[in-house]
Protein backbone atom coordinates (compact mmCIF):
# COMPACT_ATOMS: atom_id res chain seq x y z
CA UNK A 1 0.00 0.00 0.00
CA UNK A 2 1.13 3.18 -0.41
CA UNK A 3 0.52 6.77 1.07
CA UNK A 4 -2.36 5.75 3.36
CA UNK A 5 -1.26 3.50 6.01
CA UNK A 6 -0.79 2.68 9.68
CA UNK A 7 1.26 5.72 10.29
CA UNK A 8 -1.34 8.21 8.62
CA UNK A 9 -2.78 11.04 11.11
CA UNK A 10 -5.54 13.36 9.43
CA UNK A 11 -6.43 16.73 9.61
CA UNK A 12 -9.98 17.55 7.97
CA UNK A 13 -9.84 21.16 6.59
CA UNK A 14 -13.74 22.27 6.42
CA UNK A 15 -14.80 19.29 8.98
CA UNK A 16 -17.57 21.29 10.27
CA UNK A 17 -19.06 21.86 6.40
CA UNK A 18 -22.06 19.55 4.77
CA UNK A 19 -19.22 17.85 2.88
CA UNK A 20 -16.37 17.63 5.35
CA UNK A 21 -18.66 16.75 7.92
CA UNK A 22 -20.33 14.06 5.97
CA UNK A 23 -17.24 12.34 4.92
CA UNK A 24 -15.52 12.60 7.99
CA UNK A 25 -18.10 10.32 9.31
CA UNK A 26 -17.07 7.79 6.52
CA UNK A 27 -13.48 7.92 7.03
CA UNK A 28 -14.02 7.06 10.32
CA UNK A 29 -16.30 4.05 10.13
CA UNK A 30 -13.52 3.23 7.81
CA UNK A 31 -11.09 3.25 10.87
CA UNK A 32 -9.03 5.61 9.23
CA UNK A 33 -7.05 8.00 11.61
CA UNK A 34 -8.99 11.92 11.21
CA UNK A 35 -7.40 13.02 14.49
CA UNK A 36 -8.29 16.86 14.28
CA UNK A 37 -10.42 18.91 12.23
CA UNK A 38 -9.70 22.62 11.09
CA UNK A 39 -12.80 25.21 10.69
CA UNK A 40 -12.12 28.88 11.26
CA UNK A 41 -14.16 30.29 14.01
CA UNK A 42 -15.31 27.08 15.16
CA UNK A 43 -12.04 26.05 17.34
CA UNK A 44 -12.82 23.91 20.88
CA UNK A 45 -15.64 22.06 19.02
CA UNK A 46 -16.05 18.40 18.44
CA UNK A 47 -17.48 16.13 15.75
CA UNK A 48 -17.74 12.36 16.42
CA UNK A 49 -15.06 12.61 18.96
CA UNK A 50 -12.47 14.73 16.81
CA UNK A 51 -11.11 17.88 18.18
CA UNK A 52 -12.11 21.27 15.63
CA UNK A 53 -9.02 23.70 15.80
CA UNK A 54 -9.16 27.55 14.22
CA UNK A 55 -6.06 27.08 12.81
CA UNK A 56 -4.06 24.15 11.65
CA UNK A 57 -0.48 25.77 13.64
CA UNK A 58 -3.05 25.55 16.12
CA UNK A 59 -4.04 21.94 15.99
CA UNK A 60 -0.62 20.68 14.92
CA UNK A 61 -0.03 22.28 18.85
CA UNK A 62 -2.29 19.51 20.55
CA UNK A 63 -2.05 16.65 18.23
CA UNK A 64 0.42 14.70 16.20
CA UNK A 65 -0.67 15.15 12.17
CA UNK A 66 0.88 14.42 8.87
CA UNK A 67 -1.77 14.70 6.44
CA UNK A 68 -4.55 16.53 5.44
CA UNK A 69 -7.88 16.50 3.52
CA UNK A 70 -9.13 19.72 2.29
CA UNK A 71 -13.16 20.04 1.62
CA UNK A 72 -12.92 23.93 1.77
CA UNK A 73 -15.51 25.54 -0.77
CA UNK A 74 -13.22 26.56 -3.79
CA UNK A 75 -13.00 30.35 -3.31
CA UNK A 76 -11.42 29.69 -0.15
CA UNK A 77 -9.21 26.77 -1.17
CA UNK A 78 -6.01 28.03 -1.99
CA UNK A 79 -5.77 29.46 1.39
CA UNK A 80 -6.63 26.80 3.43
CA UNK A 81 -4.29 24.18 0.89
CA UNK A 82 -1.35 26.72 1.54
CA UNK A 83 -1.82 26.28 5.33
CA UNK A 84 -1.97 22.49 4.83
CA UNK A 85 1.56 22.36 2.88
CA UNK A 86 3.20 25.20 5.09
CA UNK A 87 2.86 22.39 8.29
CA UNK A 88 2.28 18.74 6.83
CA UNK A 89 3.74 15.87 4.34
CA UNK A 90 0.47 15.40 2.21
CA UNK A 91 -2.48 17.33 1.16
CA UNK A 92 -5.45 15.88 -0.30
CA UNK A 93 -7.32 18.42 -2.37
CA UNK A 94 -11.38 16.82 -2.75
CA UNK A 95 -12.24 20.35 -3.28
CA UNK A 96 -13.00 20.71 -7.71
CA UNK A 97 -13.57 24.02 -9.68
CA UNK A 98 -10.55 25.71 -8.32
CA UNK A 99 -9.21 28.48 -10.89
CA UNK A 100 -6.23 27.21 -12.42
CA UNK A 101 -4.27 29.83 -11.79
CA UNK A 102 -4.68 29.35 -8.20
CA UNK A 103 -3.53 25.56 -8.53
CA UNK A 104 -0.31 26.56 -10.72
CA UNK A 105 0.20 28.57 -7.18
CA UNK A 106 -0.53 25.72 -4.86
CA UNK A 107 1.71 23.69 -6.70
CA UNK A 108 4.33 26.09 -6.76
CA UNK A 109 4.44 26.89 -3.69
CA UNK A 110 4.27 22.56 -2.53
CA UNK A 111 7.71 21.80 -4.33
CA UNK A 112 8.93 24.85 -2.75
CA UNK A 113 7.89 23.10 0.84
CA UNK A 114 8.78 19.77 -0.17
CA UNK A 115 5.20 18.90 0.11
CA UNK A 116 3.16 16.07 -1.96
CA UNK A 117 0.10 16.92 -3.20
CA UNK A 118 -2.87 15.05 -4.58
CA UNK A 119 -5.65 17.15 -6.69
CA UNK A 120 -7.30 19.15 -6.98
CA UNK A 121 -10.94 17.54 -7.72
CA UNK A 122 -9.81 14.00 -6.97
CA UNK A 123 -11.94 11.60 -4.91
CA UNK A 124 -8.82 10.75 -2.70
CA UNK A 125 -7.12 7.34 -1.52
CA UNK A 126 -8.29 4.08 -0.41
CA UNK A 127 -5.75 1.39 1.09
CA UNK A 128 -8.13 -0.91 1.53
CA UNK A 129 -8.73 -2.55 5.39
CA UNK A 130 -6.65 0.25 6.27
CA UNK A 131 -7.86 3.81 5.86
CA UNK A 132 -9.14 5.74 3.30
CA UNK A 133 -8.99 9.98 2.47
CA UNK A 134 -11.46 11.47 0.52
CA UNK A 135 -14.66 10.21 -0.73
CA UNK A 136 -14.56 6.89 -2.25
CA UNK A 137 -17.41 4.46 -1.52
CA UNK A 138 -15.62 1.74 0.50
CA UNK A 139 -18.07 -1.33 -0.01
CA UNK A 140 -16.54 -1.92 -3.93
CA UNK A 141 -12.78 -2.23 -2.66
CA UNK A 142 -11.00 -5.14 -1.49
CA UNK A 143 -7.24 -5.95 -0.41
CA UNK A 144 -5.31 -7.45 -2.36
CA UNK A 145 -2.02 -6.62 -5.00
CA UNK A 146 -3.53 -4.01 -7.35
CA UNK A 147 -2.55 -0.82 -7.48
CA UNK A 148 -4.67 1.32 -9.49
CA UNK A 149 -4.31 5.27 -10.72
CA UNK A 150 -6.35 6.87 -11.97
CA UNK A 151 -7.75 10.89 -13.41
CA UNK A 152 -11.19 9.34 -12.93
CA UNK A 153 -13.15 8.98 -9.80
CA UNK A 154 -16.37 7.49 -11.42
CA UNK A 155 -13.82 5.02 -13.77
CA UNK A 156 -11.94 4.16 -10.57
CA UNK A 157 -14.83 3.05 -9.21
CA UNK A 158 -15.90 0.93 -12.41
CA UNK A 159 -13.13 -0.66 -12.33
CA UNK A 160 -12.74 -1.52 -8.77
CA UNK A 161 -16.16 -3.32 -8.78
CA UNK A 162 -15.04 -5.15 -11.25
CA UNK A 163 -11.72 -6.41 -9.58
CA UNK A 164 -12.90 -7.17 -6.63
CA UNK A 165 -16.32 -9.30 -7.80
CA UNK A 166 -13.37 -10.87 -9.89
CA UNK A 167 -11.90 -11.55 -6.07
CA UNK A 168 -9.12 -9.22 -7.33
CA UNK A 169 -8.03 -7.48 -4.67
CA UNK A 170 -6.14 -3.56 -4.26
CA UNK A 171 -3.48 -2.46 -2.96
CA UNK A 172 -3.90 1.21 -2.96
CA UNK A 173 -6.06 3.21 -5.13
CA UNK A 174 -5.43 6.54 -5.96
CA UNK A 175 -7.07 9.25 -8.05
CA UNK A 176 -4.72 12.18 -9.18
CA UNK A 177 -7.90 14.75 -9.98
CA UNK A 178 -9.51 15.59 -13.61
CA UNK A 179 -8.05 19.25 -13.60
CA UNK A 180 -5.69 20.35 -16.21
CA UNK A 181 -3.07 21.37 -13.26
CA UNK A 182 -2.43 19.24 -10.95
CA UNK A 183 0.04 18.00 -7.96
CA UNK A 184 1.45 14.41 -8.11
CA UNK A 185 0.96 12.79 -11.40
CA UNK A 186 1.17 9.63 -12.70
CA UNK A 187 4.92 9.17 -12.81
CA UNK A 188 5.33 9.71 -9.18
CA UNK A 189 2.64 7.16 -8.30
CA UNK A 190 3.91 4.61 -10.61
CA UNK A 191 7.20 5.30 -8.95
CA UNK A 192 5.69 4.37 -5.71
CA UNK A 193 4.16 1.41 -6.73
CA UNK A 194 7.00 0.05 -8.18
CA UNK A 195 8.92 0.19 -4.46
CA UNK A 196 5.28 -1.02 -2.65
CA UNK A 197 6.23 -4.72 -1.97
CA UNK A 198 2.51 -5.37 -1.34
CA UNK A 199 1.67 -3.99 -5.22
CA UNK A 200 2.26 -6.69 -7.93
CA UNK A 201 0.30 -5.50 -10.93
CA UNK A 202 -0.64 -1.57 -11.37
CA UNK A 203 -4.05 -0.49 -13.39
CA UNK A 204 -3.32 2.81 -14.74
CA UNK A 205 -6.37 4.51 -15.59
CA UNK A 206 -6.42 7.44 -18.11
CA UNK A 207 -8.23 9.77 -20.64
CA UNK A 208 -8.41 12.39 -23.79
CA UNK A 209 -6.39 15.19 -23.03
CA UNK A 210 -3.15 16.77 -21.81
CA UNK A 211 -0.08 14.40 -22.16
CA UNK A 212 0.20 12.81 -18.69
CA UNK A 213 -0.43 9.63 -20.48
CA UNK A 214 2.17 10.15 -23.16
CA UNK A 215 4.64 11.65 -19.87
CA UNK A 216 3.77 8.31 -17.79
CA UNK A 217 4.73 5.72 -20.92
CA UNK A 218 7.97 7.47 -21.28
CA UNK A 219 8.60 6.68 -17.24
CA UNK A 220 7.02 3.34 -17.55
CA UNK A 221 9.11 2.14 -20.27
CA UNK A 222 12.60 3.19 -18.00
CA UNK A 223 11.75 2.55 -14.78
CA UNK A 224 8.60 0.01 -13.91
CA UNK A 225 9.33 -3.73 -13.82
CA UNK A 226 5.83 -4.69 -12.94
CA UNK A 227 3.35 -5.30 -15.63
CA UNK A 228 1.24 -2.25 -16.06
CA UNK A 229 -2.43 -2.97 -17.82
CA UNK A 230 -4.24 0.58 -18.65
CA UNK A 231 -7.49 1.48 -19.81
CA UNK A 232 -8.02 5.05 -21.59
CA UNK A 233 -11.71 6.71 -21.85
CA UNK A 234 -12.43 8.93 -24.82
CA UNK A 235 -11.98 7.13 -28.10
CA UNK A 236 -15.02 8.44 -29.68
CA UNK A 237 -14.47 11.90 -28.21
CA UNK A 238 -14.49 14.79 -31.01
CA UNK A 239 -11.36 17.54 -30.74
CA UNK A 240 -12.08 20.66 -29.23
CA UNK A 241 -14.82 19.32 -26.78
CA UNK A 242 -14.00 18.84 -23.70
CA UNK A 243 -15.41 15.39 -21.96
CA UNK A 244 -16.17 15.34 -18.47
CA UNK A 245 -12.96 16.90 -16.41
CA UNK A 246 -11.33 20.43 -17.16
CA UNK A 247 -8.17 18.23 -18.16
CA UNK A 248 -9.91 16.03 -20.65
CA UNK A 249 -10.18 17.94 -23.96
CA UNK A 250 -8.15 17.07 -27.17
CA UNK A 251 -6.21 20.13 -28.87
CA UNK A 252 -4.27 18.86 -32.11
CA UNK A 253 -3.14 15.94 -32.29
CA UNK A 254 -1.62 15.53 -28.89
CA UNK A 255 -4.14 14.20 -26.22
CA UNK A 256 -6.04 11.50 -28.60
CA UNK A 257 -7.15 8.41 -26.74
CA UNK A 258 -5.51 6.84 -29.94
CA UNK A 259 -2.08 8.44 -29.45
CA UNK A 260 -2.11 7.67 -25.95
CA UNK A 261 -2.82 3.61 -26.39
CA UNK A 262 0.09 3.73 -28.89
CA UNK A 263 2.56 4.94 -26.93
CA UNK A 264 1.57 3.01 -23.84
CA UNK A 265 1.66 -0.16 -26.51
CA UNK A 266 4.91 1.20 -27.26
CA UNK A 267 6.52 1.22 -23.84
CA UNK A 268 5.28 -2.52 -23.20
CA UNK A 269 2.16 -1.44 -21.17
CA UNK A 270 -1.22 -3.52 -21.68
CA UNK A 271 -3.87 -1.25 -23.29
CA UNK A 272 -7.07 -2.85 -22.91
CA UNK A 273 -10.67 -1.64 -24.75
CA UNK A 274 -12.75 -1.92 -22.05
CA UNK A 275 -12.96 -2.09 -18.43
CA UNK A 276 -13.75 -5.83 -17.93
CA UNK A 277 -10.78 -7.13 -19.85
CA UNK A 278 -8.51 -5.98 -17.08
CA UNK A 279 -9.58 -8.76 -15.07
CA UNK A 280 -8.63 -11.60 -17.61
CA UNK A 281 -5.59 -10.09 -18.00
CA UNK A 282 -4.86 -9.92 -14.53
CA UNK A 283 -6.12 -13.75 -13.73
CA UNK A 284 -3.44 -14.64 -16.63
CA UNK A 285 -0.43 -12.79 -14.59
CA UNK A 286 -1.45 -14.37 -11.90
CA UNK A 287 -0.99 -18.08 -13.75
CA UNK A 288 1.97 -17.40 -15.35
Amino acid sequence: MILVNENTKCLVQGITGKEGSFHTEQMLKYNTKIVAGVTPGKGGQTFKGVPVFNTIEEAKENVEINTSVIFVPSSFAKDAVFESIKYLDLVIIITEHIPAHDSMEIIEYAKRCNTQVIGPNTPGIISPGVGKIGIMPTHIFSKGNVGVISRSGTLTYEIATQLTTAGIGQSTCLGIGGDSVIGTDYSKILEEFENDEQTDYIVMIGEIGGSAEEIAAEYIKDNISKPVISYIAGITAPPGKRMGHAGAIIEGKQGTAKNKKETLRNAGVDVVETPSQMVNIIKELEKS
